[in-house]
């Protein structure tokens, strides 16, 4: 049966500092590009025929790292980032001479890119809380449909990323291939909302560790037959 992976990026150098960081593009820090790591020595028994990133750096640090550092996750294959031909910045990186089956695609993709955390990116989140009080910034932090000013709320990204998840990402699946997805806490939130049928009260409540991949086994359908946390 086909596998759906998905993982939250390692520790950024943000994350390590405690601050907002939604669509700022901060790299890994040297713990989350070790978690990254670990990631893929758990994942060496499993195969990835296509990969998903968001377009933020981190996202797409871990899942290089995820897919190379034991070899046998790609097959012998060698991931190769697709860019969109539509983008007026697109230089022509994807004409090249290559035996398609020896490659391991991987999208980036904005659908998947973190919640925007509007006016907070940036600041401190204990001090934030102590500007404005505990219970409103969890309520910005955790709400499901409470936007922080200036921001998205994780319906919003919900929004976003689950029609992009089901159109684009699911029919990989139904052909019978492995996809990994290596994201962001929000927008992995949300396709584990759709995918474990959480009310808005349940997700909200959901915390994913940096660098932790989940396993999914589906069906052709996508149905989920089974769900494993690789954490230990």
């Amino acid at each position: 049966m086909p596998e759906l992976i998905l993982t939250r990026h390692g520790q950024s150098l943000w994350n390590a500092e405690n601050r907002f960081t939604g669509w700022v593009d901060v790299p890994l820090s040297e713990r989350g590009r070790a978690e990254a790591t670990i990631a893929s020595c758990k994942l060496r028994e499993h195969r990835v025929d296509v990969c998903y990133t968001s377009l933020l750096f981190r996202a797409m640090e871990t899942a290089v790292i995820c897919l190379t550092e034991c070899d046998d996750i790609c097959g012998g294959k060698t991931p190769i980032f697709k860019h969109d031909a539509n983008d007026p910045n697109w230089h022509g990186w994807d004409h090249y001479n290559v035996d398609l089956k020896k490659e391991l695609p991987i999208f980036p993709t904005p659908a998947l890119d973190e919640r925007y955390y509007g006016d907070l990116q940036g600041l401190n989140k204990t001090e934030t809380a102590e500007k404005f009080g505990v219970e409103q910034v969890q309520r910005w932090r955790r709400s499901f449909d409470v936007r922080p000013p200036g921001g998205e709320s994780l319906e919003d990204t919900m929004r976003r990323s689950v029609p992009y998840f089901k159109t684009r990402i699911l029919t990989h699946i139904k052909q019978g291939e492995n996809v990994l997805i290596s994201a962001h806490g929000n927008s992995l939130r949300a396709i584990l909302m759709y995918l474990d049928d959480l009310s808005s009260e349940e997700v909200v409540k959901l915390e994913l560790a940096t660098g932790v991949p989940i396993v999914y086994e589906l069906d052709r359908t996508a149905k989920v037959l089974d769900k494993e946390i690789l954490d230990k």
